[in-house]
């Protein structure tokens, strides 16, 4: 809301910041706006304040800066910027208080078997994530890493553990833990047979969690990424996300339960996996038809039996 105060401010002055920007509040823009609050608006001093790593060049930024700084849209930039600092000092307290609460249940917790794995790779921390260390805490209070899971990091670890706990034992199997999250379709059969299949409407903010991690899996070359676009082409976005979320939850009940060490196979192993199946399905079905597969590359003869 705040952010979008001060955008607005700028608009109102004709400073087109967000177009050589991506984010107001990272380092070059926030630089530029406690100068425009400090009563500072010659654009090409302004532009001096442009990091190495942003993408504008110093010209563009120069141009985005020329604007009307009257001083009512000035003032209205001076109170939301004070209060934007302000809730980011309460944020930093919330933080430091959050390490020493989570450093407190590690140091309770017993020692972990195994060592910290290392990072699956560098991520980019978002900007409400804390800034301090939380894969050693979790490690120690689970035993296992579940940032080696794709499409969950530390900072999405931690709110998954807050919501769901450590102790998987109270869902007796991973359909109990997945009917839980209101994953899994509710099927009402009568007389034996399927009336209705469908994953009942529910506010479990864990299952929101995995969800968005899915989203965020759509384009990476990962195992789990290759199983969603291949449903999405099938069913849909929306019941591929459920389907792909469903299956990151069993993996995350197995990591907890010490059932499982993930290591991502990769979108192309999954993509022979998933070819090996269904010819294998071709196989049978041409089998029970009377005839039979044969590879049009070598001219050999598929039978049912060769996997």
């Amino acid at each position: 809301m705040l952010v979008q105060r001060m955008q607005k401010a700028l608009v109102q002055m004709n400073v087109q910041l967000t177009l050589v920007v991506t984010d107001i509040t990272g380092l070059t823009g926030l630089r530029i706006l406690r100068d425009i609050a400090a009563g500072i608006h010659d654009p090409r001093q302004l532009a001096h304040h442009r990091d190495p790593r942003c993408r504008a060049s110093p010209d563009e930024i120069v141009a985005a800066l020329h604007g009307h700084y009257r001083p009512e849209h000035v003032f209205a930039l001076q109170q939301n910027l004070a209060l934007f600092d302000t809730y980011q000092q309460q944020v930093a307290a919330c933080d430091a208080v959050l390490e020493t609460h989570l450093a407190h249940l590690a140091a309770q917790a017993s020692k972990a078997t195994t060592p910290l794995p290392s990072p699956r790779r560098r991520q980019k921390p978002q900007n409400n994530e804390p800034r301090f260390d939380l894969r050693g805490p979790l490690h120690q209070l689970t035993g296992t890493d579940l940032s080696q899971l794709d499409g969950i990091g530390p900072y999405t670890a931690l709110r998954l553990l807050s919501e769901i706990g450590t102790d998987m034992s109270r869902w007796p199997t991973e359909k109990h833990f997945t009917s839980w999250l209101t994953l899994a379709p509710c099927n009402q059969i009568s007389g034996g047979r399927l009336l209705r299949s469908r994953t009942p409407p529910s506010a479990n903010r864990a299952a929101a969690m995995l969800r968005l991690a899915v989203m965020n899996l759509g384009r990476t070359d990962t195992a789990l990424g290759a199983f969603y676009r291949r449903l999405s082409a099938r069913i849909g976005k929306a019941k591929a996300i459920t389907a792909t979320a469903r299956k990151l939850a069993v993996l995350v009940y197995r990591v907890l339960k010490g059932e499982l060490v993930y290591a991502d196979p990769g979108a192309d192993a999954y993509e022979a996996q998933h070819r090996t199946r269904v010819l294998r399905r071709l196989r049978h079905r041409a089998e029970n038809l009377g005839f039979a597969l044969v590879a049009l590359t070598t001219g050999e003869v598929l039978g049912p039996t060769v996997s």
